[in-house]
């Protein structure tokens, strides 16, 4: 009969690594998610939302306009 580990021994050592390999993929993309910068889409809508604002105050759209328009750039 065959002694020792064979091929079972192989496959521990893959799914160790898999393992491994897994843990430190996860801990890097909650690194990444937690470290990111806002998308530069998410600045213009800011920046689109603010100047509705504005058309707002100086009377330049009604309340419904804005209303219109925030609903467009939050979808």
């Amino acid at each position: 009969m065959h002694e020792g580990w064979g091929w079972w021994m192989l496959f521990g050592w893959l799914w160790f690594v898999l393992f491994w390999g897994g843990i430190i993929a996860l801990i890097v993309w909650a690194v990444d998610r937690l470290t990111r910068r806002p998308r530069p889409a998410d600045d213009a809508d800011a920046r689109a939302l603010a100047l509705a604002k504005e058309r707002l105050a100086r009377g330049e759209i009604t309340k419904e306009e804005y209303e219109e328009i925030r609903r467009l750039i939050l979808t």
